[in-house]
């Protein structure tokens, strides 16, 4: 799972059963994320949490980090042990969501959904990290 975390809502992607490729879920108001998060995990198995690490150009965290960290501490506070939370670099993701909105023939009306691209950046996030545990095995 993935989460693009934002200060008003999170967008959560998932991914297959073996892994290969991430898919949309949903987006979920930031205050109903642990709830959520827990709901979800009744049913699927989370083994993993990939969190967006926004940063910098110079690669340090941005100060957005200064209300996700705490937000998502509190998450873990709610998860079984064995779930891991790993931050991953976000540059660039809600500019690739508005590219591949475009490029995919999106109405402007629906590029202009924040949540429509808080989903999207999650999922390009998930992309990401799968590609490169498939480059590194």
């Amino acid at each position: 799972m993935s989460i693009d975390y934002g200060r008003r809502r999170c967008g959560i992607a998932v991914t297959d059963s073996l892994r290969i490729v991430a898919t949309g879920l949903t987006t979920v108001r930031t205050c109903d994320l642990s709830k959520w998060v827990v709901e979800y995990m009744k049913h699927e198995i989370v083994d993993a949490i990939i969190v967006g690490k926004p940063s910098t150009m110079r690669g340090e965290d941005s100060e957005s980090m200064n209300y996700i960290r705490p937000g998502i501490m509190a998450l873990k506070k709610t998860l079984p042990d064995n779930v891991e939370i790993i931050f991953w670099d976000e540059r660039f993701t809600s500019v690739l969501a508005h590219r591949s909105m475009i490029d995919g023939g999106m109405r402007k009306s629906r590029r202009m959904d924040k949540a429509v691209v808080d989903e999207i950046a999650a999922t390009i996030i998930l992309n990401d990290y799968l590609q490169s545990k498939q480059f590194n095995q």
